[in-house]
């Protein structure tokens, strides 16, 4: 499975960089929809429309979108069975509804949960004393 994900978003960096720790039968790769060269490389994918929810390639092809992403990772890497009571028919639509709501808003919930923490060329750390 392929990850397009936006590595200058502290919450979306993290978790991509605990699926991979999770991830020991390399199965996941995650591309950053920041990485200079994207385009080129996946000319396929709207990076626009990427950059407003989350989006992965299955192996078959098969494109997914938003917490079908997070489900379908998290199962690929045997982690967080839990996830699938969002993909059940009636929890599915709020899930879907508070995820869509979630990466428009991924920023400022970024800003306001990890304040201290900067990203830039996909890649995020604490901020050096004096950064804004």
């Amino acid at each position: 499975m392929i990850i397009f994900y936006d590595g200058n978003c502290p919450l979306c960096s993290t978790e991509m960089q605990q699926l991979k720790h999770a991830d020991s039968k390399n199965l996941i790769t995650l591309e950053d929809l920041n990485a200079s060269d994207f385009s080129e490389r996946y000319s396929y994918i709207d990076k626009d429309k990427a950059m407003n929810y989350l989006q992965a390639q299955k192996q078959s092809g098969e494109m997914i979108y938003g917490l079908d992403v997070t489900y379908e990772a998290w199962k690929i890497v045997g982690k967080h069975s839990w996830l699938k009571i969002f993909r059940l028919p009636i929890i599915r639509f709020f899930a879907d509804c508070g995820y869509l709501l979630f990466a428009k808003y991924r920023h400022p919930i970024s800003r306001f949960l990890m304040p201290n923490t900067q990203c830039s060329n996909g890649q995020c750390g604490l901020k050096a004393k004096g950064d804004k």
